[in-house]
């Protein structure tokens, strides 16, 4: 059974991973912010008696879900929401970058150099633009594994398909990463 200060603990460690997930899914600041707070009030509410080691699973169910319905009421919505009305720019908004104001406590290191920190940036983008373009379940397959650390068994109860299903997405986007980060001119070791 876990201990409210586990819960907590587990909310604040998986808080930011799951907020990038959540954007590089729905390309939407704001709406990946709610899917993240939705999906951990969830966790918190309907699992948080379960064991420590059941709850990465459930947490990316759940994530992962709250994802889907987004789209689901976001199809619903642009029904009979104007076409030209959607795709008119709003100039009034300014650009606030979420995971600059969310905390990360256990970086205590430095700050870089002014150029190492635009060079680690302008990676970090492209890396994060190359994400954005993989399929769905490759991009889901590829963050539940490689960087929640989540073994295929747990992958594929989270995702819903068969650990063949999930190695076959991995491949696939550890392949299309490699070529596309190659053809930016970004070599990682």
């Amino acid at each position: 059974m876990c201990t409210s200060a586990e819960l907590s603990q587990f909310l604040s460690n998986v808080e930011r991973r799951a907020f990038k997930h959540a954007v590089f899914a729905v390309h939407d600041n704001h709406a990946a912010l709610d899917i993240v707070q939705d999906s951990m009030l969830k966790l918190a509410e309907k699992y948080g008696a379960k064991p420590v080691e059941e709850l990465p699973m459930l947490f990316q169910r759940i994530l992962q879900n709250n994802i889907r319905d987004h789209f689901r009421r976001h199809k619903v919505r642009s029904s009979w929401i104007s076409l030209f009305s959607a795709l008119q720019p709003r100039h009034d908004e300014e650009e606030i970058d979420l995971l600059e104001v969310l905390e990360d406590g256990e970086n205590n290191s430095s700050p870089l150099p002014p150029e190492e920190s635009l060079k680690q940036k302008q990676i970090i983008a492209i890396v994060e633009q190359a994400l954005g373009k993989l399929p769905p379940r490759q991009r889901e397959a590829f963050l539940l594994r490689y960087w929640e650390g989540m073994d295929t068994t747990d992958t594929a109860a989270a995702m819903g398909c068969t650990e063949g299903s999930v190695k076959t997405h991995c491949s696939r986007a550890i392949h299309a990463l490699a070529v596309s980060l190659k053809a930016k001119g970004v070599e990682l070791p």
